[in-house]
């Protein structure tokens, strides 16, 4: 039993890197693309092609994402499920996402799901993701109809 136990280290480790995956959360659905730099090393690969973007480095996605989020001015992520390995200064992360979201103009939500994969490692300011995968496994796309506010009078 001995063996099972979790060591002060490793539950530092685990909260941080929780609070890392809401920081990337938060920077997203805020659409404060500074915040959601500092969950990346500066030289991170980011692959958001499952969900019909791009993948490539930390500044490239991060102009592209925020361009691509301007469509969408509602977004909420939940990140849950997260399953974290580990292994000394670095760390494999996976955790499960639902993301409602409203296209600019539209009356009703879409419903993304899936995982994040995310290998991380520690800097001296803390854990930081250097490589992300999103994985979305399913989709919910309403037809698309006018809101209210878009609607003649």
């Amino acid at each position: 039993m001995g063996e099972d136990r979790v060591d002060a280290r490793q539950i530092s480790d685990r909260l941080e890197i929780a609070e890392l995956l809401a920081r990337y959360a938060r920077g997203v659905d805020t659409k404060d693309w500074a915040l959601w730099r500092t969950v990346f090393t500066e030289d991170a690969h980011i692959d958001y092609r499952s969900a019909g973007g791009i993948e490539g480095d930390r500044e490239t996605v991060g102009k592209w994402l925020a361009a691509a989020l301007t469509a969408f001015p509602m977004t909420q992520h939940y990140i849950t499920n997260v399953e974290i390995d580990v292994d000394g200064d670095t760390a494999r992360v996976r955790a499960m996402f639902y993301n409602p979201m409203r296209f600019r103009g539209a009356d009703d939500l879409n419903f993304y799901g899936g995982y994040y994969h995310h290998q991380l490692v520690r800097t001296s300011h803390g854990w930081r993701s250097r490589d992300l995968r999103e994985e979305t496994t399913w989709s919910v796309i309403p037809p698309l109809r006018p809101g209210p506010k878009d609607q003649a009078a």
